[in-house]
């Protein structure tokens, strides 16, 4: 369509009052959100599309989403769209960059890399509620990262995803599993080409089953062959997950 152009928004949120990403047709959604504030500004109708699904209560660090419009000022002055939009957000969604792309980027497919972060801390802390997993007890961490090292590579990951989840293969590449201390408690941190539904809190179950529950490390390529979901470990909660990082060939950091 001649005069329609495309354009990224990096965005972040706290997912704790949103039921995911995504539009819901009885529940309030970060999408949702957005979509009303591009109409307000934009006064027209847009769609967005993201680069990936957050569940509810899923936190997003960084999220690019993609939209189509011809609004002159979108072109002319980027950073005064972000602050007119930002002040029709509600306070936990944030907008940081509008970027101008090319009319067949695609803030999903074209995506190469995505990073997740899991907290966990271990004493009771007002102030990481909705934000951080409590656990009891502390997890034997450097065996876990040993587990870790049988994440990598390309393979079939079925058994970490949700069921009846419509994509084409269940295959990733990780290139990245690792558990670091911090001043709470420990984070996991995860980058792969791809993720399945539910995949990094179901990873993050799996290993605290080898790190607080005595699993043998091998546990780890029996739950991967098995490509059998109940085989693993349980899902973590989702309020210690965030979406950290999303890589493009064509977005500069």
């Amino acid at each position: 369509m001649k005069g329609i152009n495309r354009y990224f928004l990096e965005i972040s949120y706290d997912g704790t009052a949103y039921h995911g990403w995504q539009v819901q047709p009885n529940a309030t959604s970060v999408q949702e959100k957005l979509h009303g504030a591009l109409h307000t500004f934009l006064r027209e109708e847009t769609e967005t599309i993201g680069a990936g699904r957050t569940d509810t209560g899923v936190h997003a660090r960084q999220l690019f989403v993609h939209v189509d419009s011809d609004h002159p000022l979108l072109q002319n002055d980027p950073a005064k769209c972000v602050h007119a939009l930002n002040a029709l957000l509600p306070f936990d969604i944030a907008i940081h960059r509008i970027i101008p792309v090319h009319t067949d980027a695609h803030a999903r497919f074209d995506a190469t890399e995505r990073s997740y972060e899991y907290h966990i801390h271990f004493e009771k802390n007002p102030f990481l509620v909705n934000r951080s997993t409590l656990l009891r007890d502390k997890p034997d961490i450097l065996k876990m990262n040993k587990a870790c090292a049988h994440l990598l590579g390309t393979k079939d990951f079925t058994c970490f995803s949700k069921s009846n989840t419509q994509v084409f293969t269940n295959i990733c590449t990780i290139k990245e599993a690792r558990w670091v201390e911090s001043k709470t408690g420990m984070v996991f941190h995860v980058t792969a080409d791809r993720f399945l539904r539910n995949m990094v809190r179901a990873i993050v179950g799996t290993l605290l089953e080898v790190g607080l529950k005595g699993k043998p490390i091998a546990y780890l390529d029996e739950v991967i062959a098995s490509q059998n979901r109940s085989k693993a470990g349980v899902s973590v909660p989702a309020h210690g997950l965030y979406l950290t990082k999303i890589v493009y060939p064509y977005i500069q950091q």
